[in-house]
């Protein structure tokens, strides 16, 4: 599973139109997120880091979540995105999960169980539980 991470404005005319799920590394405004959702319509969720996660408008999360797009607050701890654009779910982390929901443990519990093993935050290490399927 990969994140794309973007880290300014002039990035979002950029991305393609196949991105689930972007990283913005800095303040968004309500015209920023629009053009996000508008240059990928295959969008599932949009994490913003916690202190700016904030001042996201009531308007805005509204509208994703009328849209069924996820509004995540976490970072990509320790992502040098000059080495690499995405931020990437090693392989091993989505095995984990399939090997955990196979063996019936709670979701809340894989939750943990990944954000702990991964330094990952808890609202993304949901999704990306939510998203593996077995």
């Amino acid at each position: 599973m990969q994140i794309k991470v973007i880290s300014g404005r002039d990035e979002i005319p950029l991305l393609l139109p196949n991105e689930k799920i972007v990283h913005i590394g800095f303040r968004p405004s309500n015209k920023d997120i629009f053009g996000i959702v508008e240059a990928c319509p295959k969008i599932e969720a949009i994490q913003v880091p916690p202190s700016y996660f904030v001042s996201i408008s009531k308007s805005i999360q509204i509208f994703l979540r009328m849209q069924k797009i996820q509004l995540l607050e976490g970072d990509v701890g320790g992502h040098r995105k000059d080495l690499h654009p995405y931020y990437v779910v090693p392989e091993y982390i989505i095995e984990k999960i399939k090997e955990l929901k196979e063996d019936g443990t709670k979701p809340d519990d894989i939750v943990k169980y990944v954000s702990r093993l991964h330094r990952m935050s808890e609202p993304l290490a949901a999704y990306v539980v939510q998203s593996v399927k077995i």
